[in-house]
């Protein structure tokens, strides 16, 4: 087995996957160059010179263990992760949510950092990755130009800047009376997607709706750049009120089969995974606000009256790569392994789940110098189905590859029927027990015995 002091590694970027990825591999006795182009280069999202900025909201969301990003938070939290438990240490009053005060939460992790012997920082933009040696890109949604240009070389592809991101629906809160299964013409398996038809007045009355709601403003650094292919449904709406139902939301080579009728529009599913416990509204990326979605999209679509959105839709600027066709299993580049990718420019969405890729990167290196396989999380914990989701797992084959954020409609189905009520407190109470017997590859430095009930800080 080799000795890890004797090997660098490079990280690019140090966001929440930089620093936590950087942290992990320091913690395991790995010597780690941690690269920032702060504070001689912003990019026009950030305004603090301190490693892990959060340039949006102060808030990791939901602590709730029985939510999909509360257990994660649990899962980082038995690991040891540095970014939770410096959002703990500097948490703020938010009901559910674990809010940060965000200088000091920022603060502590450049601190925690620094006190490590064997990370070396080093300022300033990298425009070229290095000819040699392992690197971790770790550079978000806003990578530079530069590297952005250099990073493209080495993928052999052109990175996607901006997201398009359609709402995902749960399977069991369609009203399956409504809703039916069918393909345009009966192309590809001929009942691949769900259609929930839409009358006249119906249509009409959801176009207003779109028209009127609530969107939200692009930040300052974001030029609205619209792929003709996958426009916003209020751009659409705003171009025609028939736009929609001759784009997306067209009836052609449908029929509903209860009624015999052709619908006047509708609005096509996708199945977002292989169980069909998630269904993707095909075309439906919108600015429209969250809460505006759930509105409209409850009100105005018939069969969701009831239904429980899983991720909603955004669009928004970004940077990241076909991983699922471009990564190996241990997240490294297919064609240059020693090149790892870790955060968002891997398609994971938000805060926590930057980190959690990190995490899961810096293992993989780890195993990697040690000379032995790397063992991922179970796909039945919230790091597994992050995982699968990076790795195409989670997904059916040829699924168009988007950022998400960790949702249950990427866990594998529950085994049996289990109530709709009870569905969460099972992912949570499977996921805790199969991380537990995962949790001693993980290699924790320090720990005997570790779970989920760590007691939170207050």
């Amino acid at each position: 087995m080799s000795d890890v002091k004797q090997q660098r590694v490079t990280v690019v970027g140090a966001g929440l996957a930089g620093t936590e990825c950087a942290y992990q591999l320091a913690r395991r006795g790995v010597p780690v160059v941690l690269r920032e182009m702060k504070p001689h280069k912003r990019s026009p999202a950030h305004k603090s010179d301190s490693l892990a900025e959060l340039v949006c909201s102060n808030s990791l969301r939901s602590d709730n263990p029985e939510s999909a990003i509360g257990l994660l938070h649990a899962e980082l939290r038995a690991l040891g992760s540095l970014v939770l438990g410096s959002a703990d240490a500097n948490r703020v009053p938010a009901g559910d949510a674990l809010a940060v005060e965000r200088e000091r939460f920022s603060a502590t992790i450049t601190e925690r950092l620094r006190q490590l012997p064997n990370v070396e920082m080093v300022a300033g933009e990298v425009e070229r990755l290095p000819d040699e040696g392992l690197m971790v890109v770790a550079t978000g949604p806003l990578t530079s130009d530069a590297l952005t240009a250099e990073l493209e070389r080495h993928v052999g592809q052109k990175l996607y800047f901006y997201d398009s991101i359609a709402p995902i629906v749960s399977g069991d809160s369609i009203d399956m009376n409504v809703a039916f299964r069918q393909s345009r013409y009966g192309k590809g398996g001929g009942d691949d997607y769900l259609n929930l038809p839409m009358t006249k007045d119906e249509y009409y009355r959801f176009i207003a709706e779109v028209k009127a709601g609530q969107k939200l403003v692009p930040h300052a650094f974001e030029e609205p750049k619209y792929f003709e292919g996958c426009l916003p449904i209020e751009v659409m709406a705003e171009r025609g009120d028939d736009t929609l139902a001759y784009g997306p939301m067209k009836p052609v080579g449908l029929r509903d089969p209860r009624t015999g009728l052709d619908p006047y529009a509708v609005v096509q599913l996708r199945m977002e995974d292989t169980a069909g416990t998630a269904w993707n509204m095909v075309g439906f990326q919108t600015r429209l606000t969250w809460g505006e979605q759930k509105r409209i999209f409850s009100t105005c679509i018939p069969g969701l009256q009831q239904a429980e959105f899983l991720r909603m839709g955004q669009i928004h600027r970004n940077t990241f790569i076909d991983s699922p066709r471009l990564l190996a299993r241990d997240l490294s580049l297919k064609s240059e392994s020693r090149l790892f990718f870790a955060g968002q420019i891997t398609g994971v969405e938000g805060y926590v789940e930057s980190a959690a890729c990190g995490y899961l990167v810096a293992l993989a290196v780890h195993a990697r110098l040690r000379g032995v396989e790397w063992t991922p999380p179970p796909a039945t914990t919230a790091l597994g189905s992050l995982y699968r989701h990076v790795t195409g797992e989670a997904h059916p084959p040829d699924h168009p590859h988007q950022p998400t954020n960790v949702i249950f409609g990427i866990f594998p189905p529950l085994a049996g029927r289990v109530k709709k009520a009870d569905k969460r407190a099972a992912y949570s109470a499977r996921a805790k027990d199969d991380l537990t017997a995962w949790l001693p590859s993980a290699g924790i430095p320090g720990a005997e015995s570790t779970g989920h009930d760590e007691q939170r800080s207050a």
